[in-house]
């Protein structure tokens, strides 16, 4: 099991999100991108860039309880649901723009949380399969030492 899908069954646990947002577009992403044409490679390569995305944020929301990366989660689900081409991904990413502004606001972040922000930011930055595949694997390595009970403690 590739990385890519190693952190997205690390990041969605629950019957509800397996369902919801480990579809088999979801699911297939890193393998498509591997095998596809070089036509199709920039669009595959968004696809795999969205899924890791996706797992990463749902860290963070579950790690923090925080909404805003859940709003954002769900743009990034539904781009990689509905979007035929990289135009649509990014029209789709574009009409929310506002809550990717709104990621970082009023986020508390320990050292954990932080670790996967800058995860996420290096995933939107990635310009080839090899630095994702990098990102991933740091963020399987970083979910597997998570504790999420900490912060229910504490209230």
């Amino acid at each position: 099991m590739s990385p890519y899908e190693q952190l997205l069954h690390l990041a969605f646990t629950t019957p509800n999100d397996v369902k919801y947002y480990l579809t088999p577009t979801t699911l297939r992403a890193h393998d498509q991108l591997r095998s596809a044409a070089p036509a199709d490679k920039p669009f595959r390569f968004e696809q795999v860039r969205l899924g890791l995305a996706m797992g990463i944020l749902k860290l963070v929301s579950e790690l923090g309880d925080h909404d805003e990366s859940r709003q954002v989660l769900d743009v990034l689900h539904r781009a990689l649901s509905e979007a035929r081409s990289p135009e649509d991904i990014d029209r789709i990413i574009g009409r929310e723009a506002r809550l990717f502004d709104r990621l970082y606001e009023n986020l508390y972040v320990n050292e954990e949380g932080e670790e996967l922000l800058n995860l996420f930011g290096r995933t939107l930055d990635a310009d080839a399969p090899q630095l994702l595949e990098e990102v991933a694997q740091e963020a399987v390595d970083l979910a597997r030492t998570l504790d999420f009970s900490t912060d229910e403690e504490e209230d």
